[in-house]
């Protein structure tokens, strides 16, 4: 890496330390100063500014309005943006799945009843292309907020593991760079405070459980590591913090609401049915609320204001309260809202092969979850071509995830898919990308589409599953079964008494404590997601959680080996034929020709596209074998180092009086001479062959300057011997 030369700007407040190798520094002071607070962070030569600000709750808002916003401006890596307009347009999928992991460590970490609108931007400035930007990000941010009069009860931090095998063994590795990760089986980004972790993100190939737990120990010992850094940084310009009004419900409207709901509320949580349930709080919700706390339209504005506020407060507590309840079942009672046990799966169904046209299809449903997976092949030319900081590179594999309201019975605004379904779907995608087999084995661009078209619950992971069976129905040859399962964490009042369930649905996530997703098959993890709401899980519980994890897991792949045990062992009739071969690299000018004529002419003579890289693979696409293996041939013949010995097919282009030239392949010849056309003596070359005849010929000759000399007569004389000795016949060229 080369050196970088930075100017320190005067006044700046500066803190660093040592991580992994390179040097991680925070700086505050000069830059953004009317922003409520700022900094400056460097890691190797990646830069990042992260600013935190806050404003008053907008009327009526009954949420934490938290927004966490990530920019990759390409002139941090002294580029230019792609397309016409050259700026920067709307967020790419890696920005958004970086505002994601920026913002979950942090939301649970503000006060009960905070409402004040907070606003989190992060720029990259300078990007180094080894040392990706998404955790200094994760950091910095949180360091702004530390700093900042923002009741922000952390802070947090971020690393990157990942782990390298060795002749010593397995290393773990804290913040890899991006060359590093090429040799990495896990990618593990993780974010905790002093009481725990609190975010992970996993992608692997099929890593065990202590691997991931390993990795987890490993990065958390880093993470404390930064959050000194972080709190020395707020012991030199840290503001006080202001928390404001917290809104929160009174004591009193509190006690009314459990007097007049609590034991109704216990009877409607035992409902087994989502939808019967929900109508059923919904009715005792709004009889409360239509008896108890009705505005008054008769009196005064003042009046109407006082009972519009109990009104409100009294919503909030029925929330609460059916919070507590629920919480309580789980708990206390064992008892689930849907009836099953706390490691009891929901029923599970599925099918493959469920659409006529497409090249793989599956349904999958797991309770009140269903998705509808599609599976399209394609060639190199359908590969998504990715252009950010980091050096153009494409992606052969897609897994797009769709949410439409209908999914949950809503009538909502119909718009293009937002943070939301590009996290869960990279979620999906990342796990199943564990299993899939390297472009060497399997050339085809391949895209999953998972539709969920019922949603209570783990839709995500119902898309791996979905996802791995529509692969084997398109005859993908994955390493092994993949199963996505969800636990959730529930804890009594005092957080002391807590219960891991498996399979959770969607109002076990709204109420519980955490949705911790587990994908993998029975090798190991490929895919891991924390959502958590409380302020953190150690790791005996990580430990915990991933065992029960695993027995789901198991269980899945189980049912979903009874649907199609494994990929089918030919790919779709309908799918493209893919042949990749490897040619000299010297020779990819001869096959394209002069302004690609020569790779034109092969394409349009056999109905085929070919892709060529630099290295010198070649890709042949096409409608069926015979298409793709007569242009392999020719490709193959004349991209080949010519060995005297071989035996070719080729046609003769032109006759002399002493010869015929004979093209062996596309731009090669060679010469048969009048001695060499048959056994014996030839009087004219006209006697044994004409232009547009196909000929079997030996290559027994190739001289200093590449001229390759041909006999027909030696081919003769192998057949004759071939079918029992004499004299060799002197058949009729083939082309005759």
């Amino acid at each position: 890496m080369s050196e970088y030369k930075v100017t320190q700007l005067p006044g700046v407040v500066r803190v660093s330390m040592e991580l992994g190798g390179r040097e991680l520094i925070l700086e505050t002071g000069v830059v953004a100063r009317q922003a409520g607070a700022a900094v400056m962070a460097s890691y190797a030569g990646t830069t990042v500014l992260a600013t935190a600000l806050r404003a008053a709750p907008r009327e009526g808002i009954d949420f934490f309005p938290l927004t966490v916003d990530y920019r990759e401006k390409t002139s941090a890596a002294g580029k230019f943006p792609g397309g016409f307009k050259k700026r920067e347009g709307p967020p790419s999928e890696k920005e958004i799945l970086t505002m994601r992991m920026i913002d979950r460590p942090m939301r649970p970490l503000f006060p009960d009843g905070f409402l004040d609108e907070v606003q989190v931007q992060v720029f990259v400035m300078s990007h180094d292309t080894e040392n990706d930007a998404d955790v200094l990000a994760g950091t910095a941010a949180a360091a702004a907020l530390a700093i900042s009069d923002i009741p922000f009860e952390g802070p947090t931090a971020t690393v990157r593991v990942g782990r390298i095998h060795t002749e010593a063994g397995p290393q773990y590795v804290i913040n890899p760079t991006i060359s590093q990760l090429d040799y990495s089986d896990l990618d593990l980004v993780l974010a905790g405070h002093k009481d725990g972790i609190n975010m992970i993100e996993v992608g692997a190939a099929e890593v065990d459980e202590a691997g991931v737990l390993g990795a987890m120990e490993f990065g958390y010992r880093a993470i404390k590591q930064v959050l000194g850094l972080i709190d020395e940084l707020a012991a030199k310009v840290g503001r006080p913090k202001v928390a404001g009004e917290l809104h929160l419900p009174s004591p009193e409207i509190t006690a009314k609401v459990k007097q007049l709901a609590e034991s109704a509320m216990l009877e409607a949580r035992k409902i087994p049915g989502k939808q019967a349930r929900n109508e059923r709080v919904d009715q005792i919700k709004k009889e409360m609320l239509d008896t108890h706390f009705a505005l008054k339209l008769d009196g005064n504005y003042g009046q109407y204001l006082e009972t519009n506020k109990a009104r409100t407060q009294a919503k909030e507590a029925f929330r609460r309260l059916e919070e507590k309840v629920t919480r309580r079942l789980i708990v206390e009672q064992k008892l689930r809202a849907d009836g099953r046990k706390p490691l009891e799966i929901r029923p599970i169904t599925g099918a493959v092969g469920v659409f006529a046209r497409t090249h793989g299809s599956a349904f999958f449903q797991r309770g009140e979850t269903q998705s509808l997976c599609s599976v399209t092949l394609g060639t190199g030319k359908d590969e998504q071509i990715v252009d950010g900081l980091l050096p153009e590179y494409s992606k052969k594999f897609l897994l797009h995830y769709n949410f439409p309201p209908f999914s949950t019975g809503e009538v909502k605004r119909i718009a293009a898919p937002g943070r939301r379904e590009i996290g869960h779907g990279a979620l999906a995608e990342r796990s199943l990308l564990g299993v899939l087999p390297s472009p060497d084995e399997f050339p085809y661009t391949v895209r999953v589409v998972s539709d969920i078209t019922e949603s209570n619950g783990s839709s995500s992971m119902a898309s791996v599953c979905g996802g791995c069976l529509a692969l084997m129905d398109a005859g993908v040859p994955i390493k092994g079964v993949c199963a996505g399962i969800s636990v959730g964490r529930f804890a009594d009042d005092n957080d002391q008494n807590e219960l891991f369930v498996t399979d959770i649905i969607g109002e076990e996530d709204f109420f519980g404590d955490m949705d911790f997703k587990v994908a993998g098959t029975r090798e190991g993890i490929t895919g891991i997601q924390l959502d958590l709401k409380t302020r953190g899980l150690v790791l005996s519980q990580i430990e915990r959680i991933l065992a029960q994890a695993k027995e789901g897991r198991f269980q899945i792949i189980s049912i979903m080996e009874g649907i199609i045990a494994s990929p089918r062992p030919e790919i779709s009739p309908l799918a493209p034929r893919l042949v990749t071969i490897q040619i000299d690299p010297e020779k990819i000018g001869k096959l394209i020709g002069p302004g690609g004529k020569m790779i034109r002419a092969l394409q349009d003579k056999h109905g085929i596209t070919i892709d060529v890289e630099d290295d010198g693979s070649v890709t042949l696409a096409g409608p069926n074998h015979e298409s793709i293996e007569g242009a392999r041939q020719e490709i193959e013949a004349m991209c080949a180092e010519i060995k005297v010995g071989s035996i070719y097919t080729g046609k003769v282009v032109s006759t002399k009086d002493f010869g015929a030239f004979i093209e062996l392949a596309p731009g090669t010849d060679g010469m048969c001479h009048i001695s060499e056309l048959a056994d014996g003596y030839v009087k004219s070359v006209g006697d044994v062959v004409r232009v547009g005849d196909v000929v079997k010929v030996k290559v027994i000759l190739v001289d200093d300057q590449g001229r390759i000399k041909l006999s027909r007569k030696a081919v003769l004389l192998d057949e004759a011997k071939k079918t029992g000795g004499g004299q060799p016949s002197q058949p009729a060229p083939a082309g005759r």
